[in-house]
């Protein structure tokens, strides 16, 4: 008999259960326990984030993507770039950034913003014919540096 799986898609990554049938799978997911991806999303973002940036405080991972939760101010620029800096390698789509923005109660001309980082070389496409931008090392270092390190500094 052919197994079944399933894919569940994280903001850390994708778990996979593979079983007979479909009570098995429903089983399986029984076993995890109670907040088994807060715990997940919170165990990779506080160990696992590249250059050990912590996010804790700022940006909240949830199944729709990276949220962000502190309540310091940042310009449009920022909440993007933290945005994509927080999500699954670094990019997504300005549909994707925008319903983000929204969920971290941010409202944003997210297009135009990612057109005028572009010109700054913060983001890029990586493939023109797709609609995804991406941080680039530049961008990268400008959240790190820049951004994360005056939100620390308000933070403490």
């Amino acid at each position: 008999m052919k197994k079944i799986e399933v894919r569940i898609k994280t903001p850390f990554g994708e778990i996979l259960i593979e079983g007979e049938n479909p009570q098995e799978i429903l089983s399986m997911l029984g076993t995890f326990p109670e907040n088994f991806m807060e715990k997940i999303a919170d165990f990779v973002s506080n160990r696992l984030i590249p250059s050990g940036v912590q996010l804790k405080g700022i940006v909240e991972f949830t199944t729709e993507g990276p949220v962000i939760v502190t309540r310091e101010k940042l310009t449009h620029y920022e909440a993007i770039g933290l945005t994509l800096y927080a999500s699954e390698d670094k990019k997504g789509t300005a549909a994707q950034i925008h319903k983000l923005l929204e969920s971290s109660g941010i409202k944003s001309m997210v297009p135009a913003r990612l057109n005028e980082m572009t010109k700054r070389g913060q983001v890029f496409k990586p493939d023109p014919s797709k609609p995804e931008f991406k941080l680039t090392m530049q961008g990268e270092r400008w959240i790190e540096d820049d951004v994360l390190a005056k939100l620390r500094g308000k933070m403490s």
